[in-house]
């Protein structure tokens, strides 16, 4: 079987700016995980960042392995997984992270409470593995990056940000801004474009609303944004039919990351 020659041109973009496009899986979720994943490989990506609705967190051993097994034979790397809740309850924080590390996941991406933070702290010592506090709107606890900062303010490094630059666009905030803020602490970024700038908007095809890839991906490189960190087209809009949609992204992406100098 012959490469994909969407892929080799996606592997050799990448490189050269030291990225690799991801998708969140979520994107595909009208479709059973086994064709969401063809999907996601014969689209070009590399990565795939996977969410509890494909991949649950009470996978027994096996289904893990599976899975792990059925994403390498693909020649994909699971990027991270999330986006998780974590609370002061610390046995079900430890469940997570005793799955990611199973699974070979580096990267949470997660949605913590104020009093999960001292047993997150631990949790990412102890395990070596990344927590990515993702923001999620306007209507969020996590709004502003400004939030977002002083939730990781004097924690261990590995607690970082997952930057959904597309719930940062309906929170008034510009993309590039926001990736320069959380420079050294930025593990996922979720890329996702909004038609305004404003809490109740619509989802676009990446670059027709308020999203500049080419200089999303500059600021990255700049933010030194770590090779295993998870870089994760996210699409939420025609969950039934998106494919053509993303699709476009993907060239989007692509024509962008051949830009990208940093």
């Amino acid at each position: 079987m012959g490469i994909n020659p969407i892929a080799r041109l996606m592997a050799q973009e990448a490189k050269a700016a030291g990225l690799k496009l991801g998708i969140q899986i979520y994107s595909l979720r009208g479709f059973p995980v086994d064709v969401a994943l063809d999907h996601t490989k014969n689209l070009g990506f590399e990565e795939v960042e996977f969410f509890s609705g494909m991949f649950p967190l009470t996978a027994s051993d096996e289904e893990i392995q599976k899975m792990v097994q059925k994403v390498k034979g693909l020649g994909l790397r699971i990027s991270a997984h999330g986006v998780n809740g974590f609370s002061k309850d610390a046995e079900a924080n430890r469940k997570v992270f005793e799955f990611a590390k199973k699974a070979g996941v580096k990267n949470i991406s997660a949605a913590p409470t104020p009093d999960s933070m001292d047993s997150l702290n631990e949790l990412v010592k102890e395990y070596d593995i990344r927590i990515a506090i993702h923001n999620h709107g306007p209507s969020d606890r996590f709004n502003k990056v400004v939030d977002v900062l002083r939730a990781i303010e004097g924690r261990d490094p590995r607690i970082g940000a997952c930057a959904d630059l597309g719930h940062f666009i309906r929170s008034g905030e510009k993309p590039v801004d926001v990736i320069r803020a959380l420079a050294g602490r930025l593990y996922g970024v979720h890329l996702k474009d909004f038609a305004e700038m404003k809490e109740s908007t619509r989802g676009v095809i990446l670059g027709q609303g308020h999203l500049d890839c080419a200089a999303v991906f500059d600021a990255m490189i700049q933010a030194k944004f770590p090779a295993d960190g998870a870089l994760s087209l996210e699409y939420e809009e025609n969950p039934k039919d998106p494919i053509e949609d993303i699709r476009q992204c993907v060239a989007t992406a692509k024509s962008a990351m051949t830009k990208a100098k940093g």
